[in-house]
């Protein structure tokens, strides 16, 4: 006799219930990335010349130059410095972003296209 309704292969559990738990998961996502936007990376360049703080909304913060960084003759240093503080900075945002939805995403390299 043939089964009425749910999914072929008697998939455990119940269509609420799954979209419950994605509801859940979602909120958690949500306030996870509240909160990252609230924290604060630094990252430095040049053997500390250059300090570069960024949000965890990808917002520059703060850039602390050394005096020694600041070389009339050579301009081109403190820009090679401030790119490679600001970059540094901002992978570390892209690292623990990235950290946090493993959580949820149980390590699937990404999560779902469209979803995450």
């Amino acid at each position: 006799m043939a089964r009425r309704g749910g999914f072929p292969g008697g998939m455990p559990g119940n269509m609420a219930n799954l979209m419950k738990q994605a509801q859940k998961m979602q909120r958690q996502m949500e306030e996870q990335a509240k909160e990252l936007e609230t924290k604060e990376f630094t990252a430095t360049a040049g053997g500390g010349a250059v300090e570069v703080t960024v949000s965890g909304a990808k917002k520059v913060l703060k850039v602390k130059l050394d005096e020694e960084a600041v070389d009339p003759d050579d301009v081109e240093m403190l820009e090679d410095m401030l790119v490679a503080a600001v970059n540094e900075a901002l992978e570390k945002v892209d690292a623990e972003s990235a950290a946090g939805m493993s959580k949820f995403t149980g390590g699937l390299g990404g999560g779902m296209p469209g979803l995450f």
